[in-house]
């Protein structure tokens, strides 16, 4: 395939995963079987394997650990060494469904961010039925923000917005509490003012949370806190109703329209489903990290190492370097 003759692998952590490591290494085959060049990195004993490439990591950041001082302690762990192989050229990419916070952790310590961007942030795609999903950032990586950041947060956003979903001018809304300028507390005003003369971004204002799963905006910015805060909602009352209708149409009495509406409901029930995405990105960063929801399964690990390789062939670091530098917020 042309994919292995021009790029090079995507390290994919073994390990990392409610349902690690069977469930990841899965995937990793099914994408290596597409023509995706994968590495894996785990231990020396992975089984299932078949015949994918093996970086050998003896550690493991268990879900429960301190990222900071467990990035630090175990410097033979698959996801320091699934940063490493990119940092040293040997991958083109990352992808952990692993701890969220080591996985941070160690593509920043080992890749460094982009020149010029002051704080990575996540980017989560949010599903919008029957258009494209909207960008969320930050959905984590920053609990406490400064108006400043929020701006290059909308940069780097509207880029990958444009590489990931092909839309020419995303439409970029502040995350508040009204849609008027003068909503907000004292950061989402700041944040506004700055948004507002911000180059290379269409900034269309405020917007509220009922607005991120619309047409009406395609990158929402917000602080980390709030950010993940509105995606666990999201999730959560996403769960709550898809649970509610299949229970529903479970009775006896509604069977036969039930049949008949299945097809429906289960192309719906695809474009909710997280292992749909893939995964978010960890965005500013010297290199591709592709972050997947920790009980992802086969198919979200093959999702999220097809946008892995999406963003290593549309080169959005090249493009996030070349957008901070030129419309970056100071």
């Amino acid at each position: 395939m042309l994919f292995r003759s021009i790029m090079k692998p995507i390290a994919v952590d073994a390990m990392g995963g409610d349902k690690a490591p069977g469930e990841i290494v899965a995937g990793a085959k099914q994408a290596a079987a597409e023509g995706i060049p994968v590495l894996l990195v785990g231990p020396a004993d992975l089984a299932d394997r078949g015949d994918l490439e093996l970086l050998v990591a003896s550690e493991v950041i268990g879900m429960d650990e301190d990222p900071a001082s467990a990035v630090k302690r175990k410097k033979d762990s698959t996801l320091v060494r699934s940063a490493e192989a990119v940092r040293d050229g040997q991958a083109s990419a990352m992808i952990s469904a692993g701890n969220t916070g080591a996985t941070m952790a160690s593509a920043l310590l080992r890749m460094g961010r982009v020149e010029g961007v002051k704080r990575p942030a996540i980017a989560t795609p949010i599903p919008v039925p029957g258009s494209t999903p909207t960008i969320l950032l930050d959905a984590g990586a920053n609990a406490e923000v400064e108006a400043a950041w929020l701006a290059q947060f909308a940069v780097m956003g509207s880029v990958f917005s444009a590489a990931r979903y092909g839309i020419a001018s995303p439409k970029v809304g502040l995350l508040s509490i009204g849609e008027e300028p003068g909503k907000g507390d004292t950061l989402r005003k700041e944040a506004f003012e700055l948004l507002s003369s911000q180059a290379g971004i269409n900034f269309i204002g405020n917007v509220e949370g009922r607005d991120i799963m619309t047409t009406e905006v395609d990158v929402v910015v917000t602080d980390g806190f709030t950010g993940n805060v509105a995606l666990k909602s999201l999730e959560g009352a996403l769960k709550t109703v898809v649970k509610s209708l299949f229970t529903a149409i479970g009775q006896p009495q509604y069977k036969e329209h039930a049949d008949a509406l299945m097809p429906a409901f289960l192309d719906l029930y695809s474009q909710f489903d997280p292992d749909t995405t893939g995964g978010a990105m960890l965005l500013g960063l010297n290199g591709v990290c592709i972050i997947s929801h920790g009980s992802s399964s086969a198919r979200a690990m093959v999702n999220g190492i097809k946008v892995a390789r999406d963003m290593v062939q549309g080169d959005i670091v090249a493009k996030i370097r070349t957008a901070v530098g030129v419309g970056g917020a100071s």
